[in-house]
C-alpha cells in the first residue's frame, strides 16, 4: 500500500518485522471463521467497506504478527508487531449493554426453551440476533462508530491493517467460544447463563440431587476397605489376575478428548493446534501398547537424546 503525505510526498509500503510466538489464523485461505456467528461477525465487519487495510489485516493475521490478544467486557486490548521494533498498541472498544437491557434479553430468552437449552448446553442458537430484535438491541455492531478503535501506529487511517488483524483473529476465536460476543457487549457466560436455569422447578432439582448425595443412604452405599494391621501384607503387591486389563488395544480415534474440547485459545503455532496434537497421541498409543507388552524399550543411545531402540 502506497503512501502519499499532504505534500504529496511519497512513501514505501511499509515491510512488517517477523513476528516470533505470534498468534496465526488457522484458515491457510479463503473467508475467516466456519461457525454462523464468526462468518457473521466477519460480514459485519466486511461491510463497513473499510478497503484494502482488510485485505493488509488478513495478511497480518495469517503471518501471525498480532503478538497478544486480551478480552474485556466492552474492551479487546492486543499488540502488533509492525514496521517498527516496539509493537503496536491496540484497543476495540465495544459499546456495553446496560444492566437493564441484558435484563430485557434475559426474560426474553427464558421465554423460548430452544435458545435457553442451546445457550445453557453451550451453543449459539441460530436465531438469537432476533431475540435482540425483539427488545430493540443488536448482538453485533450495526455500523463502524458501534466500534471505537485506536491504534498507537502512525497510520492516519482508523481502523488501521493492525486493527483489522485483530477483527479477523477474534472472528476465529469466536468460533472456539461463542460466549466472547456477549462478553464483549458486557456480560460473561456465567452471567449470560445464571439467569436461564434460575427457575423454580431447576432449583428444586438440584436441591433434590444434593440431598439425595449427603443422605445417610447414600453414604452407605459405599463402605470404605478396612486397612489391615499387618504392615507386611499392606505393602506387599497383590497378583495381578490375567483378565485384569481385559482387552486392550490402541484407540480408534486418536486425540478423541482434545478434539471434543475444540481448538487451543489463540493458538501460536504454523499447524493447526488438532493437526499438530494427533499425530502425537497416535504415537504414545503405539509406545504404550508397545511398553505394557513389554515388546520395547526407551534408551539413550551414545548421547543422542530420545532415540528409541527396539529389543527382542
Amino acid at each position: 500500500m502506497r503512501h502519499w503525505d499532504n505534500y504529496y510526498r511519497y512513501f514505501p509500503p511499509s515491510i512488517p518485522r517477523e513476528a516470533k510466538g505470534g498468534i496465526r489464523a488457522q484458515s491457510k485461505r479463503g473467508s475467516f471463521g466456519q461457525s454462523w456467528w464468526a462468518r457473521r461477525w466477519i460480514a459485519v465487519l466486511e461491510g463497513f467497506h473499510i478497503g484494502a487495510r482488510l485485505n493488509r489485516g488478513r495478511s497480518y493475521a495469517r503471518r501471525g504478527q498480532v503478538l497478544s490478544i486480551s478480552i474485556e467486557k466492552g474492551l479487546v486490548r492486543a499488540e502488533v508487531q509492525g514496521s517498527r521494533p516496539k509493537p503496536y498498541e491496540v484497543a476495540i472498544q465495544v459499546k456495553r449493554l446496560t444492566t437493564q437491557s441484558w435484563n430485557m434479553v434475559a426474560k426474553a430468552l427464558s421465554q423460548q426453551a430452544i435458545f435457553a437449552a442451546k445457550l445453557l448446553s453451550g451453543e449459539m442458537p441460530q436465531d438469537i440476533e432476533k431475540v435482540f430484535e425483539q427488545v430493540g438491541l443488536t448482538l453485533f455492531p450495526e455500523k463502524l462508530h458501534d466500534l471505537v478503535t485506536d491504534c498507537s501506529c502512525p497510520d492516519w487511517s482508523n481502523p488501521c491493517k493492525h486493527t483489522a488483524a485483530v477483527f479477523y483473529l477474534l472472528g476465529e476465536e469466536f468460533d472456539r467460544d461463542p460466549f466472547l460476543i456477549f462478553k464483549m457487549r458486557g456480560r460473561s457466560r456465567e452471567e449470560l447463563i445464571a439467569p436461564l436455569g434460575s427457575t423454580k422447578g431447576e432449583t428444586g432439582r438440584i436441591k433434590a440431587r444434593k440431598a439425595t448425595s449427603t443422605s445417610p443412604v447414600h453414604q452407605a452405599a459405599t463402605p470404605s476397605e478396612p486397612l489391615s494391621p499387618d504392615a507386611n501384607r499392606f505393602w506387599a503387591a497383590r497378583r495381578v489376575s490375567d483378565d485384569f486389563y481385559s482387552e486392550v488395544r490402541t484407540p480408534p480415534l486418536a486425540a478423541a478428548l482434545p478434539k471434543r474440547l475444540g481448538s487451543f485459545p489463540f493458538w501460536r503455532g504454523k499447524v493447526r493446534f488438532l493437526e499438530a496434537i494427533e499425530p502425537v497421541y497416535a504415537k504414545t498409543s503405539e509406545d504404550g501398547m508397545r511398553l505394557l507388552l513389554g515388546e520395547a524399550e526407551t534408551e539413550v543411545v551414545d548421547g543422542d537424546e530420545g532415540a528409541d531402540t527396539t529389543e527382542q
